[in-house]
């Protein structure tokens, strides 16, 4: 993989709706860990690509009603197998955050870079989910300058009142190690 023009090459590319232009596209300067499975719980299919498409059918699944009107998306998704798929290209404002604050500073959307984990806060994360996690922020902080790898945030820590994500079954300590 490599990222040419905003966009992580050799890996799927599903353009979202759900993105606008950043107020600084040079400031890039957080990553944020999410998870997300859909339905709650469930891995696999093509839910989540849905919702980040607004296409999602809410007679999939019941749980689907409650989510109907969202408008969300994220830079990147990796899937419990390592898949990477792209939603918004890096240099645009995915809709993952919300309502944020990192070290100071409102509306993270603006200034990060949204990964999306398949997972759930209670189910242990994959190997290759890692690998492949670890081989997407290494090239995120050669290409953005002002990344860095004490800049990398879960979405508990930004939103702490509203999430939850990625939760206590994420890692932070192999993530880093691994990371060198």
């Amino acid at each position: 993989m490599e990222i040419i023009n905003h966009w992580l090459t050799g890996i799927r590319h599903i353009r979202s709706p759900n993105y606008n232009a950043r107020p600084d596209p040079a400031d890039i300067s957080l990553l944020v860990i999410h998870c997300i499975s859909l339905p709650p719980g469930q891995f696999g299919g093509d839910y989540i690509s849905q919702l980040f498409c607004n296409q999602l059918d809410t007679n999939a699944h019941p749980y689907f009603h409650s989510i109907q009107r969202l408008q969300v998306s994220a830079h990147l998704l990796i899937r419990r197998d390592g898949e990477c798929i792209q939603y918004v290209p890096f240099n645009q404002r995915a809709w993952h955050a919300g309502s944020s604050r990192y070290q100071g500073r409102e509306t993270c959307n603006d200034f990060s870079i949204g990964i999306e984990l398949e997972g759930t806060e209670t189910i242990p994360y994959t190997d290759a989910q890692y690998l492949k996690l670890v081989e997407a922020v290494k090239l995120l902080l050669a290409n953005y300058p002002k990344l860095s790898a004490q800049a990398i945030a879960g979405h508990s820590e930004i939103a702490p009142r509203r999430k939850t994500d990625p939760g206590a079954s994420f890692d932070w300590r192999r993530l880093h190690g691994l990371l060198g």
